[in-house]
């Protein structure tokens, strides 16, 4: 540790010093107090060092959200190490894929997820860590952790921390690298703006493998709070927790809090909520405020890129804006020659600041372009007003992306799947609105001559190929696709001839 480094695992050591008997995490019946959380990832981290990891090294997880999920954070912090966090709904090649371009030296999976990976060669696998339960070449957690040994924390605050696969821009996922320094610049704004301290309980519905996920959890964990953790989304069940524990700030996507909203038995089940921030819509919004009086509900503009959030402001403040940038970041919009754009003009929202990601893994060339000039490039566009409030436009032609209940869904990926179906000639696909979940996938198909399918079967043969989230909600057959003079097919065409039918 350097003299002037401040890393993640001074966050958990200072809260072990100044809060010890304070929860830190609830999970299920399993309370843990800050002082026992910094043991268990002290002995996760020996064991992890043990094993060979280091500096550097990668962690890969496939789980869902349970304490041992939280323990590898912490120890991979601690080491300097670096968590790769899979998502759980991808399919099992996407799944392989993501492990074969991290390449790490330790797999933890949980139980419902290790048979997927039993029987795949992964060269750089030296250790399989069992989460609930172990097979195949899995070793239990348990046996793994070592006790009572003392382990200095040797990671340094601009250590690379973890790596979030995503911008499928090209059809394939790019790991975008995040450091320790970035996610605690991260932290300290989420603590100043919403006045997080150690009397703050945070409602962690969201999977672990999000960006959302853990930066509510390590903002809550920086302010000495204490963290509630679902292992799955369940509306029951949140309003449960939220109810017992008090809870006072949550982070969510929609359907969750129409769905939480709904599942309220008692007018004060959600009364000790202050702070809920994520995407959704103003009518939801609304009955929030109507429900809970004391909560106010936060709006937001960021990406895995950015370490968290890059503008925000509570809704109220301007509707239908994304905030104003936040503390640590210079946010502008440009022109493609990234010349600033004045407010009311729409261009590409670029932004520099403390929480800008190292770049993406084994990919310079792609970081390259996206750090041109001295900016993040996040290829959404926006617009800001006059007072500073940025307005979301979508993404910029080159980074199309589908938003599904939060999720990143990019036509390219699904498109190159529709492609391998072997009826299937051309293929579009773009976002439409969604009642429930914000937007959702839409695809239009023109099939080879002679060749024929359903639009039932084109999405059960992409299911099989990607996640199921990404598969299209709606399918069109259609003779052909409208071309550009060019040859090539007219997308803005497309979109408009076919967006309602």
């Amino acid at each position: 540790m350097g003299l002037r480094d401040f890393s993640l695992a001074d966050v958990i050591a200072r809260n072990a010093s100044l809060f010890p008997d304070r929860t830190a995490v609830v999970v299920g019946d399993r309370r843990i107090s800050n002082a026992a959380y910094r043991d268990r990832v002290v002995r996760l981290a020996a064991g992890l060092a043990r094993a060979g990891v280091g500096a550097g090294d990668r962690v890969a997880i496939l789980s869902h959200n349970n304490l041992e999920f939280v323990d590898s954070y912490g120890a991979v912090a601690w080491l300097g190490a670096i968590l790769v966090p899979i998502n759980w709904r991808l399919s099992a090649d996407e799944v392989a894929y993501v492990v074969s371009d991290a390449a790490p030296k330790v797999m933890i999976a949980d139980l419902a997820h290790q048979e997927s990976l039993v029987g795949r060669e992964f060269a750089s696998i030296r250790l399989w860590v069992g989460v609930g339960g172990a097979i195949g070449p899995f070793r239990p957690i348990e046996k793994i952790v070592t006790a009572g040994e003392a382990l200095l924390p040797a990671a340094k605050a601009d250590a690379p921390f973890v790596m979030f696969h995503t911008a499928a821009v090209n059809g394939r996922p790019r790991g975008a690298l995040l450091t320790q320094a970035g996610l605690i610049s991260s932290s300290v704004q989420l603590i100043g703006c919403w006045s997080l301290s150690e009397r703050d309980v945070a409602l962690c519905v969201l999977p672990l493998f999000h960006l959302a996920g853990l930066t509510l959890l390590l903002g809550c964990q920086h302010a000495g709070g204490t963290t509630v953790i679902l292992p799955r989304f369940d509306a029951g069940d949140a309003v449960r927790a939220a109810r017992d524990e008090k809870v006072t700030v949550l982070s969510e996507f929609a359907p969750v809090l129409g769905s939480m909203l709904d599942a309220m038995k008692e007018p004060g089940d959600l009364a000790s909520l202050r702070i809920v921030t994520g995407l959704d819509t103003p009518e939801t919004i609304a009955r929030l405020e109507k429900t809970c009086p004391n909560a106010c509900f936060w709006v937001a503009f960021g990406q895995s890129e950015t370490s968290g959030l890059v503008t925000a402001a509570p809704f109220r403040d301007r509707p239908g804006s994304a905030g104003r940038p936040m503390s640590l970041w210079q946010v502008a919009v440009v022109d493609d020659l990234d010349r600033p754009l004045p407010p009311g003009e729409v261009g590409e929202i670029v932004a520099r600041g403390p929480g800008v990601f190292e770049g993406y893994w084994n990919c310079p060339d792609d970081t390259k372009v996206t750090f041109r000039n001295g900016w993040h490039h996040t290829g959404d566009h926006g617009t800001f007003d006059a007072d500073g409030y940025l307005f979301y436009k979508g993404r910029s032609p080159a980074k199309e992306l589908i938003k599904p209940g939060g999720e990143n869904v990019y036509p390219a990926e699904v498109e190159a799947a529709l492609l391998d179906h072997p009826a299937v000639l051309e293929a579009v696909v773009f976002g439409v609105p969604d009642a429930e979940w914000g937007e959702a996938v839409k695809a239009v198909c023109a099939l080879k001559p002679g060749a024929s399918a359903t639009p039932g079967e084109i999405v059960e043969f992409v299911a099989g190929r990607i996640a199921r989230y990404k598969r299209p909600k709606y399918l069109l057959l259609t003779g052909s696709l409208p071309k550009t003079a060019g040859g090539a097919i007219d997308r803005p065409r497309v979109k408009e001839a076919f967006k309602d039918g």
